[in-house]
């Protein structure tokens, strides 16, 4: 299968790499379109102030200068366009559940590759410290060998978190909706080496709501999380309620 493969962190980050070499294992064509440099929490944007690069790393291997998002429009637009089966962004290094995918720009470029026409799966795995990705990499590739892909809608992605522990340790994969996070201590307020205050946002570990059937509890069991999202602006319990003010307030001030 021809896959691009994209990320958050870089075209130099273990996470990509890994996976790609267990993909190329597998017999898959890749194309590795990835930023030059880490864009972690890049959530969506898109660079409109500046001109992008793109560096050929190799035949197959494409840096840019740029946000995920802009890794998948150049993808579609300049290096690759249509010839592509699947768009995979990760593994992303820490997970990406809850509101945290607001922020995600392995998300985002999954939703981006969605945009444009692609299927699109975002993979992460748990931890930001001792990274198995040789685990979330062998369950990609067991996934894709079960065409897991297929079942991804035209108008939605998969987003997949993966416990970081070794394989045997993996009991299943769960369909989970995406859960809550509880910020504390989100702002850490410090000083420079001048003695003037500078804030970090960023917090300490991140804490969630333990509730049955999202990624987070999950992720907790040892399950692989597998989340189909798409997003989606619109209230639609609140479209009555509203049309009713509308119908009797709309000329109540009219001259």
């Amino acid at each position: 299968m021809k896959i691009l493969l994209t990320n958050d962190d870089g075209i130099d980050a273990p996470g990509i790499n890994i996976l790609a070499a267990e993909l190329e294992k597998n017999g898959h064509d890749l194309v590795l379109i990835a930023p030059d440099k880490e864009q972690s929490a890049s959530s969506h944007s898109i660079t409109l102030h500046e001109p992008l690069r793109i560096h050929q790393r190799s035949r197959n291997r494409f840096a840019v200068t740029g946000s995920p998002a802009d890794c998948i429009i150049l993808a579609s637009r300049v290096i690759i366009k249509d010839d592509i089966e699947l768009v995979i962004s990760g593994i992303n290094g820490g997970q990406n559940m809850g509101e945290d995918i607001l922020y995600s720009g392995t998300v985002a470029a999954a939703l981006e590759a969605m945009f444009v026409g692609y299927r699109a799966m975002a993979v992460s795995l748990a931890s930001y410290s001792e990274k198995k990705f040789e685990t979330a990499s062998y369950f990609v590739s067991w996934l894709l060998k079960k065409k897991i892909h297929e079942l991804i809608s035209d108008r939605e992605i998969f987003n997949i978190n993966v416990p970081n522990v070794e394989v045997p340790e993996i009991k299943g994969i769960k369909i989970t909706k995406t859960g809550h996070r509880l910020y504390k201590d989100f702002v850490s307020e410090q000083k420079d080496p001048r003695g003037r205050i500078i804030y970090w946002i960023g917090g300490k570990k991140a804490l969630w709501v333990d509730e049955e059937g999202t990624d987070f509890k999950a992720v907790s069991e040892n399950y692989i999380s597998l989340s189909p999202i798409a997003p989606s602006f619109n209230i639609q319990g609140s479209f009555e309620k509203i049309e009713k003010w509308v119908k009797a307030n709309l000329f109540e001030h009219k001259v």
